[in-house]
C-alpha cells in the first residue's frame, strides 16, 4: 500500500511539473503608437502613463477687434482697434524666482493617456496693450457724464453712427497686461519625426487643440477713472496649435510651439465699478512660446 501511494504521488507531482514547464511565459510589450512620418516604429518603450510639465516665454500678435464699452449714460463700440503685446526686456526677471510671472509666460503640466495622446492642463500668461492714440469708427452714443457718480466726457459727448474719431489717452487706457491669461486644458497628439539608436534623443511634433478661461487683469482709464482691476473670469477662449518638442535626454526636452486662439470676453471690468460700469471684446490672436520641460 506504501509503495503504490508513493507511485501514484510521484506520478501526478510528475505531471504537474511538466505542465508547468510547457506553459509558455507572457510578455507583455509596450503599446507604441506608429508615427505619421514613418510606417516603422522606431522607439522601444511608450509614453504612456508618464507625465510631464513645462515652462517657457511667448510672443503673441492680435487682429484687430471690436471693443464696446457699456454703463450709465454710454454704449459705444470702438471698430477694428489694433494692440500689441508687451514682452519683458531681457534681465534676471526671466529666471528670478521671485519674478518669473512678469514676463509673459507658458505653464503646463499633463498626463499621456496613451502613448501618442496627452491630457493638459495649463496658463498662458499674454498680455494685450491697446495702441493710444489710433483713429478708428465708432458707433454708438456718449453722454456729456457718464456712470455713477458722474465722469464728465467733454469734447467726446455725441452720438456716433460708424464715425471716424482719434482715441487719445484722454479718453481711454486700456491693457490686459496683468495680463491676458488663459487658463486652459488641452488635447495634444505626438508623431515621432526621428529617434536616435541610443533612445535617448527624439524629434516629435506635436499638435493638439483647447478650451479654457480668460481671466484677466484689466488696466483701464475711461475719461481718467479707472485702475488696475483686478482678475475675473471675463469669458472662454479656445485654441489650436502645432510645434516641435526635441528631447535631448529622454527626460528634458525644449519645444517650440505655435498657438492660434480665440477669445470671447463679455464681462471686462473697466471704472472699477464692476455693478454699473464694464466692457467686452472678441480677441483672434496668434502666439508663439519656447519652453523647457521634464517628463517622468
Amino acid at each position: 500500500m506504501k509503495k503504490s501511494s508513493i507511485m501514484i504521488f510521484a506520478l501526478l507531482f510528475g505531471k504537474k511539473v511538466t505542465a508547468q514547464e510547457i506553459i509558455p511565459k507572457t510578455i507583455t510589450q509596450p503599446k507604441i503608437a506608429k508615427s505619421l512620418f514613418s510606417k516603422d516604429i522606431k522607439r522601444n518603450f511608450s509614453r504612456q502613463g508618464e507625465w510631464f510639465f513645462h515652462w517657457g516665454w511667448n510672443f503673441s500678435w492680435y487682429d484687430t477687434s471690436n471693443l464696446n464699452f457699456k454703463g450709465p449714460g454710454y454704449n459705444f463700440t470702438l471698430k477694428n482697434i489694433t494692440a500689441k503685446d508687451r514682452p519683458s526686456k531681457l534681465s534676471t526677471d526671466y529666471i528670478n524666482p521671485l519674478e518669473l510671472t512678469t514676463p509673459q509666460f507658458n505653464f503646463r503640466f499633463g498626463f499621456f493617456i496613451k502613448d501618442n495622446y496627452s491630457i493638459s492642463l495649463g496658463w498662458d500668461h499674454m498680455k494685450y496693450v491697446m495702441d493710444i492714440p489710433q483713429t478708428v469708427k465708432v458707433d454708438g452714443y456718449i453722454n456729456s457724464t457718464i456712470s455713477n457718480p458722474a465722469i464728465p466726457t467733454g469734447a467726446y459727448a455725441g452720438v456716433y453712427n460708424n464715425t471716424p474719431l482719434t482715441v487719445k489717452a484722454d479718453m481711454l487706457k486700456f491693457e490686459h497686461t496683468d495680463g491676458f491669461n488663459y487658463v486652459s486644458t488641452e488635447l495634444e497628439r505626438y508623431d515621432d519625426i526621428w529617434v536616435a539608436k541610443s533612445q535617448k534623443n527624439m524629434l516629435t511634433m506635436e499638435t493638439g487643440v483647447g478650451v479654457g478661461l480668460m481671466i484677466p487683469r484689466t488696466d483701464v482709464r475711461l475719461f481718467g477713472v479707472g485702475e488696475n482691476n483686478f482678475w475675473n473670469i471675463a469669458g472662454y477662449g479656445i485654441s489650436a496649435k502645432a510645434g516641435l518638442k526635441f528631447h535631448f535626454t529622454r527626460k528634458f526636452y525644449i519645444q517650440n510651439t505655435t498657438k492660434v486662439g480665440y477669445t470671447d470676453l463679455s464681462a471686462i471690468h473697466t471704472t472699477g465699478r464692476n455693478d454699473i460700469d464694464k466692457a467686452s471684446q472678441t480677441i483672434r490672436y496668434l502666439e508663439n512660446f519656447t519652453a523647457l520641460g521634464f517628463q517622468f
